[in-house]
C-alpha cells in the first residue's frame, strides 16, 4: 500500500488542477456575456466545446489507454492544457475561450479514464473502491471551490481585462502537476491489453447491451444534466436574480462546490456502513425539497445593496447547499457499476461513463441557458426537478440490477 501512495497523490493533484480548469466555464460564461458581446445561448457553447471533446475522445481512447499507459496519457493531458492556458492569456477573446475548453475537454478525457481505471488497480474491495472514488471526487469539488476564489482575486472592476492574468497561474499549476507526475514512481500496475482495438471497441459495444449499463448511463446522464446546469449558471443567477456584485456572485458560487466536496467526503465514510441505495434515495428526495421549497424563498428574499459576503442574509446561502445532497450521487453510482465489472472492462466502462456524463453536462447547460434567455433566470432552475425525479426512479432499477455481477463474454 505504501508503494501506491505516490500514485494516489498524483491522481488527487491532477483532479484538483482539472477541477479548476473544467469548472471555470461558469465564470467564463459570465465574463463572455460582458466582454465578448455574446448572449446566453451563444455563451453556453463553451459547455459544448468542453463536453463534446470529452465524449468523443473518451470513446476513441478508452480501450487504447492500457496500451499507451495511464501515466503517459495523464502527462499528455497536462501538457495540452498548459499550452491552452497560455493561448487563452494571449488570445483573450471568445474564440480563444472555445479553444481553451476544447483543449481542456480533450485532456480531461485522458485524465479521467486513466484515473478511474487506476482506482480499480489500487483498491481491492467494493468498500475501498467506493471510498476512494468519493474522496477523489470530493477533492475535485475543492479544486472547483479554489477556482471560485482564485478568479475574483484577479478580477478588478476598474480593469475589465485583469481577470485574464489568472491563466498564467493556471498554466504554471498545470506545468507543476506535469512535473510531479513525471517524477512520481508509477508501478507497473496497468492491465496489459491483448485484444486488437476493434475487439476492445466490441467490448464497449457489448457493455452497452447490458441492462445494468443502460440504466446506469441514463442515471449518470440525468445527474450530470442537473449538476452541470446548476454549476454553470449559478454565477449568472447570483448576479441577475440575487443582485450581487460580480466578484461576490462568483465567490458565492463556491458554497455549492464546498457543499459538494464536503458531501462527497462524508458519503465516502457513510457508504462503509450504510447501503449506497439508501444514501442516494434520501439525498435525491432532499435535493428536490431544496429546489421546490428553498429556491423560491431565496428568489423572493429581495437581496439588495450587498457589498460584502457578510451583508448576505441566510437565504442567499441556502440554495447552494443543495450540493450536500447532490454530492454522493455521481461517485457512488460510478463505483457501484465499476465494482460489478471485471478489471479488464474498467477502461471501456470508464469511457462510457465519461461519454454520457459529457452529453448530460452539455444538454443541462444548454437547456438552462435557453431557459435563462427565454423564460427567465428566476424560474430556470426549478425545471431540474424533472431529471431528479427520473433519476430517483432509475435508482430502484440500478439497485436491483447491481445485485448480480456483469459477465461480458
Amino acid at each position: 500500500m505504501q508503494k501506491s501512495q505516490g500514485i494516489k497523490i498524483a491522481l488527487y493533484i491532477n483532479y484538483f488542477v482539472f477541477a479548476m480548469l473544467l469548472n471555470s466555464v461558469g465564470i467564463v460564461i459570465l465574463k463572455a456575456q460582458k466582454l465578448y458581446g455574446v448572449d446566453e445561448v451563444q455563451a453556453s457553447l463553451l459547455e459544448l466545446f468542453k463536453d463534446m471533446p470529452i465524449a468523443i475522445v473518451s470513446f476513441l481512447v478508452a480501450s487504447f489507454l492500457p496500451r499507451l499507459g495511464y501515466k503517459k496519457a495523464m502527462l499528455i493531458g497536462l501538457g495540452i492544457v498548459t499550452i491552452a492556458c497560455l493561448g487563452m492569456y494571449f488570445g483573450n477573446n471568445f474564440t480563444s475561450a472555445k479553444l481553451l475548453f476544447l483543449s481542456v475537454g480533450i485532456s480531461f478525457a485522458l485524465i479521467k479514464v486513466s484515473v478511474y481505471s487506476t482506482i480499480g488497480l489500487l483498491t481491492e474491495t467494493q468498500q475501498e473502491h467506493n471510498s476512494m472514488m468519493s474522496s477523489i471526487e470530493g477533492v475535485f469539488m475543492f479544486g472547483i471551490t479554489f477556482a471560485y476564489f482564485l478568479f475574483p482575486m484577479f478580477n478588478q472592476e476598474s480593469n475589465p481585462e485583469s481577470w485574464i492574468n489568472v491563466y498564467l497561474l493556471l498554466a504554471f499549476l498545470s506545468a507543476l502537476s506535469f512535473l510531479f507526475l513525471f517524477f512520481s514512481k508509477y508501478e507497473k500496475t496497468e492491465i496489459p491489453a491483448g485484444n486488437s482495438l476493434g475487439e476492445d471497441f466490441m467490448e464497449m459495444g457489448k457493455l452497452m447491451g447490458q441492462m445494468l449499463v443502460l440504466v446506469f448511463v441514463m442515471s449518470a446522464f440525468l445527474f450530470v444534466m442537473v449538476e452541470q446546469g446548476i454549476m454553470t449558471w449559478l454565477p449568472t443567477f447570483n448576479e441577475r436574480v440575487l443582485d450581487l456584485p460580480e466578484n461576490l456572485a462568483i465567490i458565492m458560487t463556491s458554497i455549492l462546490f464546498i457543499s459538494l466536496g464536503v458531501g462527497r467526503l462524508i458519503a465516502g465514510q457513510l457508504v462503509k456502513k450504510i447501503s449506497w441505495f439508501w444514501i442516494l434515495s434520501v439525498c435525491i428526495i432532499l435535493a428536490i425539497v431544496m429546489v421546490l421549497l428553498v429556491l423560491p424563498k431565496a428568489i423572493t428574499s429581495k437581496i439588495s445593496g450587498v457589498t460584502s459576503i457578510f451583508d448576505i442574509p441566510f437565504l442567499g446561502f441556502a440554495f447552494p447547499l443543495v450540493g450536500l445532497f447532490l454530492a454522493p450521487i455521481y461517485p457512488l453510482i460510478n463505483s457501484v457499476v465499476l465494482s460489478a465489472l471485471p478489471q479488464k472492462l474498467h477502461s471501456p466502462m470508464s469511457g462510457l461513463i465519461i461519454i454520457f456524463s459529457a452529453l448530460g453536462g452539455t444538454l443541462g447547460s444548454r437547456a438552462i441557458g435557453y431557459l435563462f434567455k427565454n423564460i427567465g433566470a428566476e424560474t430556470a432552475f426549478s425545471y431540474t426537478v424533472i431529471p431528479l425525479l427520473l433519476l430517483l426512479a432509475s435508482l430502484f432499477a440500478l439497485n436491483h440490477l447491481t445485485k448480480n455481477k456483469i459477465n461480458v463474454e
